[in-house]
């Protein structure tokens, strides 16, 4: 992933009446997330390389959309982009109505860690941490009085209820995606991004982590957008959005 190893982090520390402020006036809109006319070039060499381009899109919420494309295509730095990880060279990202990008790196943070979850291909869990710790980091970072209730609670929910002291090492790997779970899931976020989730899996594994996140997406009422190469998995969410050559084509 483009931005698994960015200084950016989706978690800091945060001022939650700010946070909130930030979409007062847009609480009422149904889309919980837009993007306009965005792309992306890198520099390769003495050529610029364009990965995104003319990328429009509107997710409504309560949404299940996943994001489908060959590999190369632009998937995971269009994912980037549309949670405010990665800049983009042009356009506009809108979550909740709050423009990101006219959003400096502070105030990006504390939007996300109000309404966004994460659930990355690599896990992302800190090594030094328990399951638990984990879980709570989100809540301890927003202040939360009843971290470790709801950090608790919502690993039971995923089935870890006596892994709670456990660090990541002790566990396998469809343990470790299922904190991850709970840690994107503690905060109830409005929407939750989720980057080829099933892809350090084998299929058993991924199968119960699958059933997982559509189950809790259901009952926490969160907007999904999804990367994955997996057409049956995509098959599942309502909506595809297919990429090729960093363009959508359908």
């Amino acid at each position: 992933m483009p931005y698994a190893a960015a200084k950016l982090s989706p978690y800091t520390s945060m001022d939650l009446s700010a946070a909130c402020a930030l979409n007062a006036k847009t609480v009422n809109n149904k889309n919980v997330l837009m993007a306009r006319g965005i792309g992306k070039t890198v520099k390769s060499g003495s050529s610029d390389l364009v990965i995104l381009r003319d990328i429009d899109l509107e997710i409504t919420r309560g949404e299940a959309v996943a994001v489908i494309g060959a590999s190369g295509s632009g998937k995971s730095t269009l994912l980037a982009i549309l949670a405010g990880l990665d800049a983009p060279s042009a356009g506009q990202v809108e979550i909740d109505g709050a423009d990101l990008f006219a959003l400096d790196e502070d105030a990006r943070a504390r939007l996300r860690a109000m309404q966004v979850g994460f659930v990355f291909q690599s896990f992302q869990l800190l090594p030094g941490y328990t399951a638990l710790e984990n879980a709570m980091l989100p809540l301890e970072l927003s202040g939360e009085s009843n971290a470790e209730e709801l950090a608790v609670k919502t690993l039971t929910r995923v089935g870890l209820g006596e892994r709670l002291n456990h660090y990541p090492k002790h566990l396998s790997g469809g343990e470790q995606q299922r904190v991850a779970l709970a840690r994107a899931f503690v905060v109830r976020p409005k929407l939750l991004f989720a980057d080829e989730p099933t892809g350090s899996l084998d299929a058993e594994s991924g199968a119960g982590v699958i059933r997982l996140l559509f189950e809790m997406n259901h009952e926490y009422g969160t907007t999904l957008v999804m990367v994955t190469h997996d057409e049956s998995l995509a098959g599942r969410c309502s909506r595809m959005v297919r990429l090729a050559a960093g363009r959508i084509v359908a």
